[in-house]
């Protein structure tokens, strides 16, 4: 038994009728490879042998009478992988279009909280011979790190399948009473109070720094929250998802970053930061100012890394979509970065989930659903207008259940007034990126997905001749 951290429990809190804070990651594997050939019942077996060893698999949510603090995590007595576990088959011809469609309903709807909150999806009928995996977890279980780490336990690193013992657990815990449910929550409250005092002067600490370093000299470099322009996908959110895939080679996206002295994830903010202002063209809704994306980062200690929950705080960053030229988008864009770096070691990268111990369930939620229902989305500048992750992922080839894993995707939410969010995680020598959108408002999420490659096209290109000119120019100087 374990009570979940404020910041877990902020992502149940969150969730309203248009809101569902539950994350995903689609596993797309061929079939070919499998020595025993592919079926359905065998990748069920798989899937629920490594399940029943894997606690964070088997834990469902015990509300506190009164909502006096945070929920817990405890086992399901009664855990059966009929609950979670979901077959599907594609209508031919079997494309990725198709398949992000129907992710995109998959995302719409919520969790079941009377049990463990995960579900598995096995999409037959891909082209190729493919099958996909789609994996329903909900935000207060894990964040992207955790996550792929949880996934991989239904893993092998072979395509022989080779079960490994083991023993399940000796005792069932028994739900507690709620006089035990309200005496432990008070409890934890007074220990959480203890800790307030501490918490105030290390913010006021960290915001004073904050506060110092943006009266200073780059002051208008590093980018703030509510100072984003608005878009068209930055409005109320309706019930409706779609999602759609792109794909680029890891070792070039690489090959940028050392020609330019960037980071892998400032070549990534860059090519997006390409995309959307392509697709805002496209439609005629370009601001002059560039946009300002909210970028999760781990804040996951060594020690923290076997913890399976949410550790994340995150910058915003400025994208570079009132730029032509690729190449000067990526100088800002990693300059933006590094300051935004040192805002948060000003403020505590912590600070956010420190916090978030105090959130309570009626506040939370009424401050969200007010945000909306009031017309402050439409009213407020947008606290930011897209989500960009990006997740680290295996470099190594993986099997499921025989099956070759060619490529992985995670999906992370849409957020009222945010209606795309861009997540990618690399594998092997492919970056994946899925593009979850809320449909009433990109009701073409296949042309933003398909905006990928030229964008990086163009920026490749641009390194490609400035490497030219240097080359050139150090020839004519011999």
């Amino acid at each position: 038994m374990e009570r979940l951290s404020g910041l877990d429990a902020s992502f149940l809190y969150l969730e309203t009728p248009t809101m569902q804070m539950h994350v995903a990651f689609v596993i797309i594997c061929d079939t070919r490879s499998n020595p025993d050939g592919y079926r359905f019942s065998a990748l069920a077996e798989r899937i629920e042998s490594r399940v029943n060893r894997e606690p964070a698999f088997r834990r469902k949510l015990v509300q506190v009478p009164f909502n006096l603090n945070h929920p817990l995590w405890i086992e399901d007595g009664e855990f059966s992988i009929l609950n979670h576990l979901r077959q599907y088959t594609l209508q031919p011809p079997g494309s990725m279009a198709q398949l992000g469609h129907l992710i995109g309903d998959i995302m719409e709807k919520p969790l079941d909280r009377r049990y463990p909150l995960w579900e598995a999806w096995v999409v037959e009928g891909l082209d190729e011979q493919r099958v996909a995996m789609v994996i329903k977890v909900h935000h207060a279980a894990v964040d992207g790190v955790s996550g792929t780490a949880l996934l991989r336990h239904l893993f092998d690193e072979v395509a022989e399948v080779r079960e490994r013992k083991w023993a399940p657990p000796a005792q069932v815990e028994a739900v507690p009473g709620d006089a035990e449910l309200v005496f432990h929550a008070l409890r934890s409250r007074v220990k959480t109070t203890a800790r307030l005092v501490n918490l105030l002067k290390e913010t006021y600490s960290g915001v004073r720094s904050f506060v110092g370093r943006h009266r200073g000299e780059h002051e208008a470099t590093a980018s703030l929250p509510l100072t984003a322009p608005r878009t068209r996908f930055n409005h109320r959110i309706g019930k409706h998802r779609d999602v759609a895939f792109a794909h680029l080679p890891l070792n070039e996206i690489k090959a940028i970053k050392d020609a330019t002295g960037a980071t892998v994830n400032d070549v990534v903010l860059t090519i997006c930061g390409g995309v959307l202002r392509r697709y805002l063209q496209l439609h005629g809704d370009l601001p002059e100012k560039s946009l300002i994306s909210m970028v999760p980062i781990s804040v996951r200690s060594r020690d923290q890394m076997r913890q399976v929950n949410s550790q994340v705080s995150g910058m915003w960053a400025c994208i570079g979509t009132h730029i032509e030229d690729p190449l000067e988008r990526l100088r800002l864009i990693h300059a933006d970065t590094g300051y935004a770096k040192q805002d948060i070691d000003a403020i505590g990268a912590t600070i956010l989930r420190d916090w978030a111990e105090f959130n309570t369930p009626g506040a939370f939620n009424l401050a969200v659903r007010l945000y909306a229902s009031l017309g402050l989305v439409e009213r407020m500048a947008p606290v930011h207008n897209t989500i960009i992750s990006n997740v680290p992922g295996p470099q190594h080839p993986l099997y499921l259940a025989g099956n070759r894993i060619e490529a992985m995707y995670p999906l992370g939410p849409v957020m009222e007034g945010v209606g795309v969010n861009i997540s990618l995680a690399s594998y092997l020598n492919c970056v994946g990126f899925a593009i979850h959108v809320d449909q009433d408002q990109v009701p073409d999420v296949d042309v933003l997905a398909g905006l990928f490659e030229p964008a990086f096209a163009e920026l490749k290109a641009a390194v490609a001749e400035k490497a030219g000119a240097a080359k050139a120019s150090a020839a004519t100087l011999e």
